[in-house]
């Protein structure tokens, strides 16, 4: 059973800068290919980013694209999103997701960008 745990969110004023981590047990995080989704309020979760198995390939949203960068580094199991420029509109609750035979997802980790 894979698991996933974000880390990295928080408050943050508008033109601010973060990055979220996501690390993974309990599989072969290697054969996973991973993407960081989002949710605000009242919106239907979004993909925000994906990255292939061997990190050779990323692919961004346009609403984000500029701005959010995915990354990952297998040796640690660890998967990235780094967000520059941030602005309200950006406020969510961003969760990691792996897929392999079978989907995982962590319990996510706020963003709130607010001055």
């Amino acid at each position: 059973q894979v698991q996933l745990v974000e880390s990295g969110g928080g408050l943050v004023q508008p033109g601010g800068s973060l990055r979220l981590s996501c690390v993974a047990s309990g599989g072969t995080f290697s054969s996973a290919v991973m993407s960081w989704y989002r949710q605000a309020p009242g919106k239907e979760r979004e993909l925000v980013a994906t990255i292939t198995r061997l990190g050779f390939t990323t692919n961004v949203a346009d609403s984000v694209k500029g701005r959010f960068t995915i990354s990952r580094d297998n040796a640690k199991n660890t998967v990235y999103l780094q967000i520059n420029s941030l602005y309200p509109a950006a406020t969510s609750s961003y969760s990691c997701y792996a897929r392999t035979y079978s989907q995982y997802w962590g319990q996510g980790t706020q963003v709130t960008v607010s001055s």
